[in-house]
Order: C-alpha cells, then sequence, then structure tokens
C-alpha cells in the first residue's frame, strides 16, 4: 500500500501502553480524539469549485515557472490532436489541483461547499496536534482537461491511521482522496494525499531531560 511505503520513511512505529507509559487522563484523551477521527472516516465534502475557467495565461505561467515546454501546453493545432476542443490548449495534468485551491485568501468561490475540506483538523487543533507535514501525494489523470474547462473537485477522508511514533514526533496519518471533474461531469482525473499530523518530539531547548 502507499501509506505503509511512504510511512516507514518518517520511521514509523505503533505506539502502545507498553512503549509509551501514559496516564488515565492521556488515556482518556486519546480516545476521545480516536472517537472522533474515526467519525471523520468517510466524511465527504464538496463540490469545491474554481475561481478561474481553464485559460492559456495560468498555463503559460505554470510552463514557465516549471519549465515545462510541451507544445501541447501553447498550440491549439497540437492539442486538438490530443482531444482539446477547436483553438484550445490543454493544461499540463499536474495543474489538476491548482485549479480548485483556495489560494492565500483561504476561501473557495461562491457555490462551493462551505464546510471543511478536511475535517480532521480541527479535531487535531483541539487536542494539541498543531504540526503538519505531507507525506505522500499520487494523482491518476483520466481525461484532458482543457481550456475552457470549468474543474470541481469532491473529496473523501479515507483513513485515519493508529496513534504513531515517528522521527518527526507522536501522531496520524490522514489519507484523503479527491476527484476532480469537468463542468460535464467527466472525471478527469484524482488524488490521494496522505498528511502526519502530530506533536513534534521535543527540542533539546524545550526538554528537560537534556540537561540532566
Amino acid at each position: 500500500m502507499i501509506a505503509n511505503g511512504v510511512s516507514g520513511s518518517f520511521g514509523e512505529t505503533k505506539l502502545s501502553k507498553h512503549t509509551e507509559p501514559l496516564s488515565e487522563s492521556e488515556l482518556h484523551e486519546i480516545k476521545a480524539l480516536e472517537e472522533k477521527l474515526s467519525a471523520c472516516v468517510g466524511a465527504e465534502a464538496g463540490p469545491f469549485l474554481a475561481w478561474d475557467t481553464v485559460n492559456r495565461a495560468m498555463i503559460r505561467h505554470w510552463c514557465e515557472a516549471m519549465g515545462d515546454q510541451n507544445p501541447a501546453y501553447n498550440d491549439p493545432a497540437i492539442a486538438g490532436t490530443l482531444g482539446a476542443p477547436r483553438n484550445a490548449v490543454i493544461a499540463p495534468p499536474t495543474m489538476m489541483q491548482a485549479w480548485t485551491m483556495t489560494g492565500f485568501g483561504g476561501r473557495h468561490p461562491p457555490g462551493s461547499d462551505t464546510r471543511e475540506q478536511n475535517p480532521t483538523m480541527p479535531h487535531f487543533d483541539e487536542h494539541g496536534y498543531l504540526a503538519v507535514v505531507a507525506t505522500n501525494c499520487e494523482q491518476e489523470y483520466y481525461e484532458p482537461i482543457c481550456e475552457g474547462d470549468d474543474v470541481s473537485s469532491h473529496s473523501i477522508i479515507e483513513d485515519v491511521s493508529e496513534r504513531k511514533k515517528t522521527a518527526l514526533g507522536v501522531g496520524y496519518f490522514v489519507t484523503q482522496l479527491t476527484e476532480y471533474k469537468n463542468q460535464h461531469g467527466t472525471l478527469v482525473g484524482t488524488m490521494r494525499f496522505r498528511i502526519l499530523k502530530y506533536k513534534p518530539n521535543p527540542s533539546p531547548s524545550t526538554d528537560s531531560s537534556y540537561l540532566e
């Protein structure tokens, strides 16, 4: 599985009472959090709409930043041979996520779902798991995204791991699957995104045990 292959690089081990001495209050808090996380598995959110129709200017900016010179991204004649509408170019498949991201404003456009896109996040923050790192991202592409398309996304929480001890700290891996569709309802691609939400290991400057 993807999750297993990636999590190993974080020095992951499952925690238990035998490997991590915990007080009754700590065990109670962990149980409360894990009940909330368990309820999030299978939770869906969406659609999340795009602020902009797929357009040639954004495609050009992306290609310049990435150094991608594929002619299908700037030449309608070549894009047409790959299924693009007349006088339209194809967007790089790796741009798929970019079309429905919130940007720095943190908001989706009107008409989007107003619920939390990842419902586990408030629970983690409430219980002190404030740090986050992306551990892997796997995208699959089914149909070209073309100039003039309106892309939307819909996500589901696939899995939340058991409590893990990693090289970064103690936390949980969360896997979310997002589907991307065009204005015709055609599935153009999917993205499986996995994060580690964790409490960082204490540093020498904050852990008094280093001074003993």
